[in-house]
């Protein structure tokens, strides 16, 4: 009888250890898989990031903030809601950080418009409501 719970414990714990040991290996292919898949992400230093308006709907001075890790031209601009360019803010070299681009509303329609900034290798464009008072 001795024997039988012996044998049986050892049994057990032969499973727990080879289903543990082929949980660890399926986590260790998983996150080189994931290793993989992300060496064609590209870097953030490539590009700017657009942040969205506090403002929403926006009105009166509005300040548009990128930031960005290199120093790059950058062409910021205000669309109309069909895609139709209406006015350039600034296409200017911005060394690296954060940076604020004022824009008075008022030189706008209480409407729906884009705001849209472009780099050499980079177009964001982001939703801009309108709401003068």
């Amino acid at each position: 009888m001795i024997l039988l719970i012996g044998i049986s414990v050892a049994r057990v714990l032969m499973g727990v250890l080879l289903v543990s040991i082929t949980v660890l290996i399926l986590v260790i292919a998983y996150r080189k898989y994931l290793v993989h898949l992300g060496k064609g992400v590209p870097q953030q230093q490539h590009y700017c990031v657009l942040y969205s308006l506090e403002k929403d709907p926006a009105h009166g001075e509005l300040e548009f903030y990128f930031t960005t890790e290199v120093a790059r031209k950058v062409t910021f601009e205000i669309l109309s809601e069909a895609g139709e360019l209406l006015e350039t803010i600034t296409d200017a070299e911005f060394g690296t950080g954060g940076h604020i681009l004022r824009y008075d509303s008022k030189k706008l329609a209480n409407g729906i418009y884009f705001y849209r900034l472009r780099t050499e290798n980079q177009q964001t464009m982001k939703k801009l409501v309108v709401a003068n008072l």
